[in-house]
């Protein structure tokens, strides 16, 4: 059996991509989603995180995408453009395995080269605790809960705020855009 590999997400991975979508907004709390999107719309937003410069990654276990993971922008106004968020799916029946991390630190460790200096995760539901775990192992902090926000599976749900420094955080102003800072961190955001 192979390692697990991880690599860019690229177009042929969207059905994939959206299977493994489906089924979280189905079944889980990781998006306060109700109906999974086409195939269209997520070929559309994997094109948005890619025309930013953002990392979009999957994972590939036993020669089939297993999970991906990508950073977008936290939110759209300009002073906010060096901080991102994170978003990781694994495919039914691929938890467990440390598909999550592998996603996860290298999302993190491309993001830092980008010279972002914040992650934010945005976790659906206080007892999605595999993923709590996830994020506190590789750094991020509790930072807060917004009790009931979402109503799903006919019942309110809380979003659990988590965040993470990147590079040198808060510790030093950004990178200027002409000295080497990422496209990511250029221009409004909007």
């Amino acid at each position: 059996m192979t390692a697990p590999a991880l690599r860019q997400a690229r177009e042929h991975d969207l059905p994939a991509i959206t299977e493994i979508y489906g089924h979280a907004v189905l079944h889980g709390l990781a998006s306060f989603e109700e109906q999974p999107p086409p195939l269209e719309e997520i070929a559309r937003r994997f094109a948005a995180v890619q025309a930013r410069g953002l990392p979009y990654l999957v994972v590939e276990d036993g020669g089939a995408v297993a999970g991906y993971a990508y950073a977008g922008p936290y939110r759209p106004r300009p002073a906010y453009r060096y901080t991102v968020e994170d978003s990781i799916y694994l495919a039914p029946g691929r938890e467990g395995r440390g598909l999550g991390r592998l996603l996860l630190a290298e999302l993190i460790a491309q993001c830092e080269a980008l010279a972002l200096r914040q992650m934010v995760a945005v976790i659906g539901g206080r007892e999605t605790t595999a993923s709590i775990a996830l994020h506190e192992r590789l750094g991020f902090t509790h930072v807060g809960v917004l009790s009931g926000v979402g109503y799903k599976f006919g019942h309110w749900v809380d979003s659990v705020l988590m965040q993470r420094p990147l590079g040198a955080g808060t510790g030093a102003p950004p990178v200027p855009a002409t000295a080497g800072g990422s496209s990511a961190g250029k221009g409004d955001r909007q």
